[in-house]
Order: C-alpha cells, then structure tokens, then sequence
C-alpha cells in the first residue's frame, strides 16, 4: 500500500520533469551562441582555478618535485603548525588587514561617489571625455603605475620632490619610508582602478525607474535629495553585492603592485601573505609551505564571503547566492 501511494506521488511528476528537460534543450538550442560566448570563460576558469586545486594536496606533504605527489612524504598538519607560530604570521596579518582596511574604508566609497557625480554631469562631450581620461590607468600594468609614482616621489630627482625642496622644504622618502608606504599604496589604486571602478555603478544607475525621479521632483526634491532617496536605494543591492566580494579578498591583496613597492625599509609594514607566498615558495623553495599560505587565505576568503551574505540576508538583501 505504502509503495503504490510512492508510486502514485511519483506518477504524475515524470511527465513534467521530461517537459522541463526538452524546454531546457530546446532552450540550450534556440540560445547556442549565447553558450558559447561562456564557452571561453568556464574553460578559463576549470584550467586556472579548478583543477590547480589538487596541488592544494602538497600542503600536507613534505614535497619533493623530484619525488612527485605520489612519492613525496605525508606531514599533516606541520606547515599550519608552523605558519601560525611563526611570528611573522602576526606581522603578516597585521600588514594585511591593515590595508585591507584602508583599502574598503578609503577606496570602495569612491567609485560611489564618483559614479553618483558622474549620472549628475548633463554635457554630453565632457561626461564621455572624463570618463575616458579616469578610464586609462585600468588598462596600465602596476610596473607602469609605480614607475611614473618614482619618477614623481623619489628623492633624487622626483617631480614632486623637487617642488617641496624648490618651497624650501625637506624632500620626502616617499618610497623608502614605512610611514608613507601604506599612503603611497592606496593613492596608486585610487588613480590607477577609481574610474574602471565605476562603469558597474554607472550602468546600475541607468536602469532606475525614472519615473522615481519624477515623483521626487514632484514633492520637491533636488537633485542631492533624489540621490540620497532614489538612487542610492536603487543600487543598493549592487553595493552590497560588491563588497561582499571585496570581503572575500580579505586576506588576497595582490602580489604584483605590493612586490614592485617593497624594499629592505619598508618590509616590516608592507610584507603581505602574497608576497610571503612568492618568497616562501619561488625563491626559498618552500613549496609546501607556500602552498599552505595560499590554501589558509582561500579557506579565510570563502568563510568571510559566507559571514557576510548571510549578513546581507538577515537585513533584507539578496547577497551573492
């Protein structure tokens, strides 16, 4: 009895479930091209991201790359053990968070800002010429960007250095000093990602509802009052969707831009876990090690980016999934 009542449950949902899958062929077919202009983006991703992860395996191995995986000895949990008693790990989390901080309390409002100032320009030529000239430093390598921020900083011959000494002042160690280095580090990603930082708010401001807009300047509404209560309202859930994201980059700065500033002086405030990483692993040998680094910053990223979407839930957002 309790089989032919399975059964009968069972019955009528094979006909719908075979609908569902010829409407979802017939629509992979009707939307081929769209497919496959994902095509090249899924296959970046299982080649870059996905299958590197099984190297993650070496983070508790002793491994010998004339030995292979297979060969090189198993350790546990020595390298964890070693990487939060070590005291650089607190000097590296310390550097880290530090400019993560500034990174979201400086930068992350700007693209905002700058966005929200950019919906308000209404001459055409200039609203598009500004938008090109604050676009360009995205598409500059960070070699480019802190090789123009030393020949501007640096103390022998730098543009702005020259001006201070011209005013009577005392030139600056821009680059070698640690008090300046954080400062310096968040100026060159202002200027080099502020403007490419926008484009996303910018195209969430266009699909508003402008009828919203035309309600507030019924009740009397100015322009600021129709920003403060329409707009931002309106792109909420791409902020909070972003920095979602960002807090998932926590612990993952970047090793290229931090790499190119780094020298003997200002190492004990600039180290990171990404250029620990490079000289853990590439210049030391310490692959293992550096393997664990790398795989203790991934696991920090995906328990932040949970934390914080299930943060946005509990205050009526959507979050990331």
């Amino acid at each position: 009895m309790k089989e032919a009542n399975v059964a009968a449950v069972k019955g009528p949902a094979s006909p719908a479930k075979k609908t569902r899958t010829m409407q979802n062929l017939l629509s992979l077919r009707r939307n081929k091209l769209l497919y496959l202009m994902i095509l090249p983006g899924f296959v970046y991703f299982v080649i870059f991201k996905y299958l590197p992860m099984g190297g993650l395996i070496i983070a508790f191995q002793d491994y010998q790359p004339y030995m292979g995986i297979a060969d090189s000895p198993w350790v546990g949990f020595k390298h964890f053990i070693r990487l939060f008693t070590e005291p650089t790990f607190m000097m590296l989390l310390r550097n880290t968070l530090i400019l993560f901080a500034l990174n979201i309390i400086i930068f992350f409002p700007l693209p905002i800002i700058l966005s929200l100032m950019l919906n308000e320009v209404r001459h055409k030529v200039f609203k598009n010429v500004v938008q090109t000239v604050i676009y360009i430093p995205h598409f500059m390598s960070w070699v480019i960007i802190v090789s123009i921020t030393y020949v501007f900083m640096n103390v022998d011959g730098g543009v702005l250095n020259e001006m201070i000494a011209a005013m009577g002042g005392q030139k600056i160690s821009f680059l070698t000093s640690p008090e300046w280095l954080r400062i310096v580090y968040i100026g060159q990603i202002i200027w080099k990602e502020l403007g490419w930082s926008t484009i996303i708010y910018l195209a969430a401001i266009t699909v508003v509802d402008t009828q919203l807009y035309e309600a507030a300047e019924m009740d009397g509404a100015g322009r600021l009052r129709k920003t403060w209560h329409v707009t931002l309202p309106a792109i909420r859930p791409v902020i909070i969707t972003l920095l979602i994201l960002k807090i998932g980059h926590t612990l993952d700065l970047g090793f290229e831009h931090m790499y190119l500033l780094l020298n003997s002086l200002n190492r004990e405030v600039g180290e990171i876990f990404d250029t620990y990483i490079y000289t853990a692993g590439l210049k030391n040998g310490q692959l293992s090690f550096s393997t664990t680094v790398g795989l203790f910053k991934g696991v920090v990223g995906l328990i932040l980016v949970m934390l914080s979407n299930k943060l946005a839930k509990k205050i009526g957002e959507d979050g990331v999934y």
